[in-house]
């Protein structure tokens, strides 16, 4: 098979971005092996592809990058992945019977693209309705951060946020919607600097035209202090 062909057959494949679930697509034994195996496992791996591409990797800017690419991976920007790190969301009895939509806006994401393993940044901005409960502010910024933090899609991303704080809520009206910039479009590919990708999931009332128009003027407000 001719080099033109190869790379051809290698193009499409990449570009064929199945979606499989609204979870994570994990194997059982996921988490069997410890952050520390993970990171030996990992750095070996890491140096084979620098290696391959013909780094020399016994420069002094270069022979550290394997470990810090490992812990990365494992303990900073897929640290989502493990369910211990997931963060405890303690809700408060709403007793001064706050009654309207509690609004979120401007969550600064950092996430990752599991087709390329390039950088998703942007923002998420979320609301709900109590139920007869709240939730403390900064732990719907944990939500964002946490199912952020592992390879994803923007869709899966969001209805992950919205489920997570319908459960917590123990109330169906939840509403997310993340504005990101993929750098899978933006510096490779097409190379469109500036496309963006809007995605929502509205939740019980929400779904109402009135109330979802209600929280999208809110996200547009100005916030500057």
């Amino acid at each position: 098979m001719d080099l033109e062909k190869q790379l051809k057959d290698i193009e499409a494949m990449g570009d064929d971005h199945i979606s499989s679930s609204t979870e994570t697509p994990l194997r059982p034994d996921a988490f069997e092996l410890s952050d520390i195996e993970k990171i030996e496992r990992i750095k070996k791996d890491v140096y084979n592809i620098m290696d391959t591409l013909g780094l020399d990797l016994t420069d002094d800017s270069l022979k550290g990058t394997p470990n810090r690419v490992a812990k990365m991976f494992v303990q900073e920007i897929f640290g989502g992945l493990h369910p211990d790190r997931k963060p405890k969301a303690s809700t408060f009895d709403n007793k001064y019977k706050y009654g309207e939509m509690l609004v979120e806006k401007n969550i600064t994401l950092y996430s990752t693209c599991e087709h390329h393993l390039l950088p998703i940044v942007g923002k998420a901005h979320i609301a709900y309705i109590s139920n007869g409960t709240v939730v403390g502010l900064s732990k719907m910024n944990r939500i964002v951060d946490y199912y952020a933090k592992r390879p994803q899609v923007q869709e899966r991303l969001t209805m992950q946020i919205v489920r997570e704080l319908q459960q917590v809520l123990n109330t169906d009206d939840v509403a997310c919607v993340i504005d990101a910039k993929h750098l899978c479009v933006n510096s490779r590919g097409i190379r469109d600097i500036d496309s963006s990708t809007v995605t929502s999931e509205f939740g019980g009332k929400f779904k109402d035209a009135e109330t979802r128009r209600d929280f999208l003027d809110y996200i547009k407000l100005d916030t500057e202090f």
